[in-house]
């Protein structure tokens, strides 16, 4: 596509001018970057990557993006490129990874810096590609059966292509403005705020899963007789929880981050619903070549007596089942990622390190590797998806179960949110943790990997643990219901 190289400013924007869009003669706080957020939370393809406050996985910098030039959208097995401004789209024939470096990224590439600011060598995206890959784009790589109810409005995929950006550096309290326009000081904030016509957050029933404890112990009966028929050594069994709801999702997501100060929270809001994620987990990060991804399998729960939780994260060091699950994990990653890296370059710095969270404790482990110079980042993140993690070992046979046991398709669940700068730098995170809110219906999954030696019962808890600081804390706004 061919156009002149884009001339990008990046403007550092002083507290007291972004405060004074908020109307505000106070000091700043410490949620001037979110505040910020909510006068264009309700715009469609406004997206915030929030480290939640967070600086585990080395989380640092906030950043916000609006108003993308171009849209690549996916559903159905068909991928169209759409233009916001005039609200039409046209089907393309690539798959949603390759649409997105054609007809939105090769629109940044040759992009210059003009700016003498020294931060911006250190500053991630600034302007380029983000958005979301659901689970199910995988599809678009992989024959999978279709058993599985789709029932979501929400497409598999949504990425666009964001000329501006508002960054926060959460180490100094610095705030940047990133476009290629000559604009200098992000206008859209001054816009009138609509969210005050939204009425508060409030569910309007109670949870209930898509499987019953005893169907989902069932399933696990059956995905055990594929591993020892040896068709898996993992598959990753999720149920689904939903509730209706009402009002401001942005009041959730803001509530939901609070709680648990998770360092790849974001929120994404798309014409047909809202994504509120608080993930932990990093999918793929690739900064100057370099990759790194984080696989989480493990996870015991977190108690308020010291005591009682110390035993918990000791429990999960020296569990050699979590050990084990992990290990695969890892190898299959190591695997993934090799593909595209040279030769030689891939090592796990990090094996079954605890990472600690408000609900639970992890065991987590890191990859890394050297990206090859022919290799795109994207090319390594469609080639990689969905992630290991979420699926099983071996991927395919993994996902083949995962259709045929789980009543319904995951959509975002397991899928990714991501961003790849112009420089090429991306990083992305595993949906987990993770809230699809679409026609007044939330959704949200909790799952674990399954292995020869699970107990049906403990797995089954797990899947509550990992929803113990999402369900309560949506019950908890403006709802006396009680889940099921």
């Amino acid at each position: 596509m061919s156009h002149t190289p884009l001339n990008i400013q990046v403007t550092p924007i002083k507290q007291k001018a972004l405060c004074e869009l908020l109307n505000k003669n106070t000091t700043p706080t410490e949620n001037l970057f979110n505040a910020l957020f909510e006068k264009i939370a309700h715009k469609p393809w406004s997206l915030l990557l929030d480290t939640s406050g967070s600086s585990k996985s080395d989380g640092r910098y906030n950043i916000m993006v609006f108003s993308p030039h171009r849209v690549v959208e996916a559903k159905n097995g068909e991928v169209f490129v759409t233009e916001p401004s005039s609200n039409t789209s046209h089907s393309v024939s690539e798959a949603p990874f390759e649409a997105t470096q054609k007809y939105l990224h090769s629109y940044v590439e040759g992009a210059t810096l003009s700016t003498s600011i020294t931060q911006t060598q250190d500053l991630p995206f600034i302007i380029g590609v983000a958005g979301m890959a659901g689970y199910d784009s995988g599809r678009f790589y992989e024959v999978l059966p279709s058993q599985a109810t789709s029932c979501y409005a929400t497409p598999d995929y949504c990425v666009g292509l964001y000329l501006y950006s508002l960054i926060e550096d959460t180490h100094t309290g610095e705030f940047f403005y990133c476009s290629c326009d000559g604009s200098t000081f992000p206008t859209i904030f001054e816009e009138e705020n609509e969210t005050e016509a939204l009425e508060a957050f409030k569910l309007t029933s109670s949870f209930s899963s898509n499987l019953t404890r005893e169907e989902y112990t069932d399933r696990l009966t059956k995905i055990g007789a594929y591993l020892r028929a040896g068709d898996c050594y993992q598959v990753n069994m999720a149920q689904r929880f939903s509730a209706t709801f009402k009002g401001n999702m942005w009041q959730a997501y803001s509530e939901l981050r609070k709680q648990n100060q998770a360092p790849f929270s974001a929120y994404f809001c798309t014409p047909y619903g809202s994504v509120a994620s608080i993930s932990p987990e990093r999918f793929l990060k690739v900064k100057s070549g370099c990759i790194e991804t984080k696989p989480i399998k493990g996870t015991r729960p977190r108690f308020e007596d010291p005591e009682a939780d110390q035993r918990s994260a000791n429990s999960l060091l020296s569990a050699e089942k979590d050990r084990a699950e992990n290990l695969m994990i890892v190898d299959l990653l190591r695997n993934d990622i090799s593909k595209h890296c040279e030769p030689h370059t891939v090592k796990v710095p990090a094996l079954f390190a605890l990472e600690s969270y408000q609900a639970v404790h992890h065991l987590v482990s890191t990859v890394t590797g050297k990206l090859r110079k022919d290799a795109s980042p994207l090319t390594l993140l469609a080639s990689a998806f969905p992630g290991g993690s979420i699926t099983g070992a071996p991927k395919i046979r993994a996902m083949e179960v995962i259709d045929e046991l789980e009543p319904h398709r995951r959509n975002i669940y397991c899928g990714s949110i991501f961003y790849m700068g112009f420089r090429e730098d991306m990083d992305s995170s595993i949906c987990i943790r993770t809230v699809l809110a679409e026609n007044n219906t939330l959704y949200c999954w909790a799952g674990g990997g399954i292995v020869l030696d699970s107990d049906p019962a403990d797995e089954y808890q797990e899947t509550l643990d990992k929803v113990s600081k999402i369900i309560p804390v949506l019950s908890s706004l403006n709802s006396n219901l009680t889940e099921k």
